[in-house]
């Protein structure tokens, strides 16, 4: 301020203007004097331009204006008076504001004091001015501009996307037409300017679509729509401004599309999950027939399940043909010709296997001998052959034999005794009798024309002979043989015939013996019964599927319904007039599954009507129903065995009638992982109870030698639980459909017998438990029996006995002497390391045993007279002795008063006793074999002691 000040004095001075020395012409006449000296010095207002365009861009503060914002002021260059000191905006609440960038060039620079939104206002008009700085820094008599007029827009930017007006659309069209518009979506934009507030462009997302849409949002379908084949249609639609930018959030365009009427089954499901154990499960529980106001007379409805490549022809029990027939209550004796592969049924190992179910393929090269002695040569005048079987045409143009099973000479000749065999499609049993059976001409081909022989589905075939008689059953029903040959008997010979599954043995009349006439097909379940036939009821359990259609509550059907099942109960037919009565007919057909482990999959449903109308006009026609029964696994068991594991008997108990129980304690269970619902990765286990169909008991180590060891059970078990066994050297097999509480109860009987077991230690065996012939097996359970060998020896052998005997003896009580207590050790069977060093500690303790018994014998007579004084009293610390208390009345025949229980009990309880005393240090050892000895010499006197009993092991 102080320069400033001095940059005047020269101005005032050439203007006359005194500096009065003395304050005293008052303070009026100064500010007087300051007017005119101002007025004099600023003399022009600033200037600026008449109007202002300025462009400013949403959300930033500086303002563009054309031409600029500057102010001139003729003044210049006079401080002050030519400087440009501020631009003032006219108008309330405006978000703008000038200011100066330079006072002496006059630039200004309009601003936005907030932040500016187009969406709000798209334009401001103002007035503005330009003020100088008056004559001086403290003058207020600033000089202004002229008003301009001030024109801003703002300048969109597009930072709003599209949004739709509905969140959905929903528009209902009829099938079978194109129409221009179905319906029209229509988007906005918040955005201010026409750039990014209008629409530009519509699109439908989802693809592979019958629909299209224009720049207007109108959808269209591209192509006639089909109720039958879509019902309704989910399209997305998203929307672009002009900007480009994408809607934030696409709509929903629902197109439901309404039927044309035609008649038809509706409100059904194509497909019907099955959870195994459900029972009956309806099918089509909503189901109606729609007739378009038809005039219906009467409808026959046909409901097919259709299970042909299931198993075989449907879902049946997969146990094996034993376990079936057993079930089914067929007669004994049946003969498995193709059994599961095992060590003695092995003819069927090289044969090709198709599932778990024991269904075998022969493909034209293979065929399987049966061992002599599986079937009987003479198979009498009755008897039974049974089959699954699944054949197609025979291949090549001249069709040949396709044997299924021969009986032909083995060596020599090429006569077939008796033979079931396919040909041209035709089934042909032969049967030659022998020549002193019969002496006259009589049947001998049997023979079938069915069309299911060639058909490539399974069928359940049964022959029953009664000759000259003989019967086919196929799935139940019977079949009389359309052609029957005559034939003279076979002459006797000692040629051996040889019988064989899937081709036929040509022992003769070639270079070498092979196989001929294969087959060409799949077989399962073969079995042949001698002398026995078959009767209706078994062979309809034999076949049964374990699968079919239901109706539910038969009495509700309602009045004027007829209904047909096949036997299989796979196809149903159901009649009416009244259309109501059959939409709740039909309602009530279900699928049910008998099996506790139905076979998963697909099983197709097929549901076909024929409509009657009143009087000839034409009837409607109602299409097929095609619809399918998805059966769900079922939980998979874990089947357990647990039980003692391993245990020690004496030799006597082996050698007894009784033997030794193998599975005293067997326990079998079965459970299954069922997951659970809060943590679907963790999952417990859950006991659930199903039948097993077999158990076998193997012996390891070697077959059993039937001079001197044997397994045993009685037949009485068996029979009992209605199941039965097979024995051999090998093992035990225990077969039938059983619960495993009756396999339990039969295996805990299981004895094993070994009448020489002085040169056995030990025998082990192991069991394997079945569910449907092996789908689902149980772990192997090993149990290990050892045996309890005694050793006999002499007084002096005591000591060295007692010195060196392990922890693990036991002692036993033998009643075998009268004059004095002789002890045995039980020894069990150990490593053979353990009994070298056992052997090496007996050399050096016997030397030991031996030195200390001659010094004791010097003392002998002075000890003798002291224990006849006192009672014998025996240091039991180191030495745990069992003495017999029956000993005193051996005269009365002490080895008949104990039984063989007895015996069993008394070993047990030896082998729980202690035996770690035998640790105790070799002096008080040596001093018990001193005792000993002494013992032995007052025998006369051992019947009179008596002993202390308390501390023994019972």
């Amino acid at each position: 301020m102080l320069t400033g000040r001095l940059c005047w004095v020269p101005l005032l001075l050439a203007l006359g203007v005194g500096s009065g020395s003395g304050g005293g012409g008052g303070g009026g006449g100064g500010s007087r004097r300051r007017r005119l000296l101002a007025a004099k010095v600023n003399k022009h207002k600033p200037w600026i331009e008449t109007s202002y365009h300025g462009v400013i861009t949403e959300n930033n503060d500086t303002v563009i204006l054309d031409p600029p914002l500057v102010a001139l002021d003729k003044d210049a260059p006079v401080p002050f008076a030519g400087e440009i000191c501020a631009f003032k905006i006219h108008g309330q609440e405006l978000p703008f504001e000038a200011v100066v960038l330079n006072k002496t060039s006059g630039e200004g620079r309009l601003r936005a004091k907030s932040p500016i939104d187009c969406e709000l206002q798209k334009e401001y008009t103002f007035i503005i001015q330009a003020y100088d700085c008056g004559a001086g820094p403290r003058e207020t008599a600033w000089k202004k501009s002229h008003k301009a007029v001030v024109h801003i827009q703002v300048k969109d930017v597009n930072e709003f996307a599209p949004t739709f007006k509905e969140p959905a659309y929903k528009a209902v069209v009829t099938e079978g037409k194109i129409y221009d518009s179905l319906l029209q979506v229509e988007a906005v934009d918040e955005d201010c300017s026409p750039q990014y507030s209008q629409i530009c462009n519509y699109e439908i997302v989802t693809t592979d679509v019958p629909f299209a849409i224009d720049r207007n949002g109108n959808i269209r379908n591209t192509e006639k729509l089909s109720y039958d084949k879509q019902h309704q249609y989910e399209i997305l639609v998203t929307a672009s401004d002009c900007g480009q930018k994408p809607a934030a959030q696409d709509t929903l365009v629902q197109v439901d599309v309404k039927p044309v009427c035609k008649p038809g089954w509706q409100d059904w499901a194509q497909r019907i999950e099955y959870q195994p154990g459900s029972g009956s499960v309806p099918l089509f529980p909503s189901i109606h027939l729609e007739t378009c106001d038809g005039a219906v007379s009467s409808i026959q409805i046909t409901t097919e399940l259709q299970t042909n490549y299931i198993g075989k022809g449907c879902d049946r029990e997969t146990y094996s043909e034993k376990s079936l027939q057993k079930l089914c209550g067929a007669s004994s004796g049946i003969i498995d010709l193709l059994p599961s592969p095992s060590a003695a049924t092995n003819w069927t190992a090289g044969l090709l296997v198709d599932s778990s179910e024991m269904i075998f393929k022969f493909d034209g090269r293979q065929g399987a001998k049966i061992p002599d002695g599986i079937v009987p040569k003479n198979l009498t005048d009755q008897f039974t052959i049974t089959m699954w079987m699944k054949h197609g045409p025979s291949p090549g143009v001249r069709a040949e034999k396709e044997t299924i099973l021969c009986n032909s000479d083995k060596t020599e000749m090429n006569r077939h005794h008796y033979a079931l065999y396919v040909h041209n499609c035709r089934l042909v049993f032969l049967l030659r009798k022998d020549f002193d059976q019969a002496d006259t001409f009589r049947p001998a081909e049997f023979h079938w024309k069915l069309d299911q022989i060639c058909d490539k589905e399974w069928h359940y075939y049964v022959i029953n002979v009664e000759f000259p008689v003989v019967t086919l059953y196929m799935d139940g029903a019977t079949y009389e043989p359309y052609l029957v040959t005559n034939d003279w008997p076979i002459h006797p010979s000692h040629i051996a015939m040889q019988l064989t599954v899937g081709a036929c043995w040509q022992g003769g009349e070639v270079t070498k013996p092979r196989f001929a006439q294969f087959f060409h097909g799949s077989l399962a379940s073969l079995t042949i019964r001698p002398g026995k036939m078959e009767s209706q009821k078994v062979i309809s359990c034999l076949q049964a599927c374990k699968e079919g259609l239901d109706i539910n509550s038969l009495e509700s059907l309602g009045q004027g319904i007829k209904y047909h099942f096949n036997p299989s109960q796979s196809i149903l037919v159901m009649e009416g007039d009244d259309i109501g009565n059959i939409n709740r007919a039909l309602q009530k057909v279900s699928y049910i599954n008998s099996r506790q482990f139905p076979t998963a999959g697909v099983r197709h449903l097929k549901v076909s009507s024929k409509v009657q109308c009143f009087g000839e006009d034409v009837c409607i026609s109602v299409p097929d129903v095609d619809a399918y029964v998805m059966v769900l696994r079922a939980m998979e068991p874990q089947i357990t065995l647990r039980g003692t594991d391993r245990f020690w008997r004496p030799a006597a108990q082996f050698e007894s009638a009784r033997g030794v129980i193998l599975f005293p304690d067997i326990k079998i269970v079965s459970t299954f992982s069922k997951a659970e619902a809060p943590a679907p990765k963790s999952a417990v286990l859950e006991e659930m109870l199903h039948n097993l169909d077999f158990c076998d008991i193997l012996v390891l180590g070697g077959d059993l030698d039937p001079r001197q060891e044997c397994l045993e059970l009685n037949h009485s078990e068996l029979h009992q639980r209605h199941l039965d066994a097979t024995n051999s050297t090998a093992g035990y097999s225990i077969y039938g459909v059983g619960s495993m509480s009756r396999y339990e109860q039969v295996l805990r009987h299981i004895r094993y017998r070994n009448w020489r077991p002085a040169s056995l230690q030990a025998r082990r065996f192991r069991i394997k438990c079945s569910e449907l012939n092996g789908r689902y097996t149980s772990n192997e359970f090993n149990l290990e029996v050892s045996v309890l060998h005694e050793a006999r020896v002499s007084d002096k052998e005591h000591v060295s006995h007692l010195i060196v005997q392990p922890p693990f003896l036991q002692s036993v009580q033998h009643p075998e002497s009268r004059t004095s207590v002789q002890r045995s050790a039980v020894v069990p069977s150990i490593a053979t390391v353990v009994i070298i060093i056992s052997v090496c500690m007996l050399v050096f303790v016997v030397a030991m045993g031996m030195y200390r018994v001659r010094i004791a014998h010097q003392h002998f007579t002075q000890e003798t007279e002291a224990a006849k004084e006192a009672e014998m009293d025996w240091d039991d610390s180191a030495l745990t002795i069992t003495v017999n208390p029956m000993e005193k009345h051996e005269a009365r025949g002490r080895g008949e008063d104990e039984t063989e229980e007895e015996e069993e009990e008394e070993v047990e309880e030896d082998i729980s006793s202690s035996s770690s005393d035998s640790d105790d240090s070799e002096e008080e050892e040596a001093e018990e074999g001193v005792g000993r000895g002494r013992h032995g010499q007052s025998g006369a006197r051992q019947a009179q002691l008596e002993w202390d009993d308390s501390t023994f092991p019972y």
